[in-house]
């Protein structure tokens, strides 16, 4: 396919998405309940042979050598189709709050101002490897009553394509325009470029994926950007604490799956609890295979555990993302030094503190400035579904209109609303 032609393909799916748009800004919550819940019965039924769709691209993946963690993103398991599957129904059973008004209050002129949630129209989302996130975003749109234009990586096409047919045929079912949700057909990166120009047509881009597809995107599109870079996000064992929950918790966090954004990266230890609470954590990560990467107080504690793997933390290991069995281990002297070092090298997503002291965790709570502070939990319930939300379209670290795991209420924009009894302005 051309340059031209891909451009026309692109610019086609801008039209019938804004077209879309505005029926869906109407449709009435029955029939946005309607097509979920025919999504979730479709993901069902349909589960052998998404399983065989999706067998080809993990095929691909690993015949082009990508890594094990990219690989193990891709996957479409019985478990994660039945996760999509409760999403929607999920949102399905959830209360429909777009053309709620809210905040009415009467001014000394009589009139009476309150603001109404709307849909933001169209968003285009482009994201890497997790073919899951078509469901999320398609659901989370008919939700929301917003069109959206998908664009999938190319290591997940197949995949991508069979979900986004069973999109449509849910939506036209349900009486609902089926171009609300529309796939990129081609795997074209030029694709792309043409997409987050599209301004006449689509209200905001999210990207979802590595720092490079984020960073392009957040430099070249003509539209809003909802984004995050990195998931580094940090677990602080606090000097006061139940050292059996901070164990359970830091593994849990680092290592129940590593490829997800919400996977800890870094472990901060307070002085006090270091020498028995590193040995056990350590022990763990050692049997586990997980590479601990460690200031010289750490360093010295866990070469104690037989069978660690050891390195030498560098400064920039305090900024990785590594999504993989690796963690950078640093013990600090307070709350004080761990929120400091977590404000400095943290890409602000999820960061969690293991304490019993309350004003520390009051301190910790309100200094940290990420999307998600967590108490006493593991970083990895940093999710939509997890927050109830049905599902996400993505965590935002952006400051502005949503931040955290962006759900309904993230692609909803308000529009005020005046009621008056024939009042003018003098």
């Amino acid at each position: 396919m051309n340059a031209t032609s891909i451009a026309q393909q692109v610019h086609l799916l801008g039209v019938q998405a804004k077209a879309a748009s505005s029926l869906m800004a109407k449709a009435s919550a029955a029939q946005k309940s309607l097509a979920l819940r025919a999504l979730a019965k479709l993901l069902r039924s349909h589960t052998a042979q998404l399983q065989v769709d999706n067998a080809k691209d993990i095929e691909r993946a690993k015949a082009a050598g990508l890594e094990a963690a990219m690989v193990d993103r891709l996957k479409l398991t019985p478990q994660v189709l039945e996760t999509c599957a409760q999403g929607c129904e999920q949102l399905a059973n959830m209360p429909d709050i777009i053309g709620d008004i809210f905040g009415m209050k009467e001014q000394p002129s009589g009139i009476r101002v309150g603001q109404m949630r709307v849909p933001i129209g169209v968003f285009g989302m482009v994201f890497e490897s997790r073919p899951n996130v078509t469901i999320e975003a398609a659901s989370l749109a008919i939700k929301s009553g917003n069109a959206c234009i998908l664009r999938g990586g190319s290591e997940a096409i197949d995949s991508n394509k069979a979900l986004a047919q069973l999109v449509q045929q849910s939506l036209a079912e349900s009486g609902l325009p089926q171009y609300a949700v529309q796939l990129v057909q081609t795997t074209d990166r030029e694709a792309v470029g043409h997409l987050i120009k599209l301004k006449e047509f689509v209200d905001v881009i999210i990207p979802r994926g590595g720092k490079g597809l984020i960073e392009r995107i957040t430099q070249e599109a003509k539209i809003p950007v909802i984004k995050h870079l990195d998931g580094n996000c940090h677990v602080y064992v606090d000097s006061a604490c139940d050292i059996d929950m901070a164990v359970t918790i830091a593994d849990n966090a680092k290592t129940q799956k590593y490829s997800p954004c919400n996977a800890a990266e870094g472990l901060l230890v307070a002085r006090s609890e270091a020498s028995v609470f590193l040995p056990r954590i350590g022990a763990i990560y050692a049997a586990k295979g997980v590479e601990m990467r460690c200031c010289p107080e750490a360093k010295k504690i866990v070469s104690t555990v037989s069978g660690a793997r050891i390195q030498d933390a560098t400064e920039q290991d305090w900024f990785a993302e590594y999504l993989a069995p690796i963690i950078s281990i640093k013990v600090v002297g307070d709350v004080h030094e761990a929120i400091a070092h977590i404000n400095h090298y943290s890409s602000h997503h999820t960061d969690a503190i293991i304490s019993n002291n309350h004003s520390h965790i009051e301190q910790f709570v309100r200094e940290v400035d990420s999307s998600s502070v967590m108490v006493n939990a593991s970083t990895r319930f940093a999710d939509g579904f997890e927050y109830g939300l049905g599902a996400e379209i993505g965590i935002s670290t952006d400051k502005f209109h949503a931040r955290g795991p962006v759900g309904i209420e993230g692609l909803t924009s308000l529009k005020y609303v005046v009621m008056g009894q024939g009042q003018i302005r003098n």
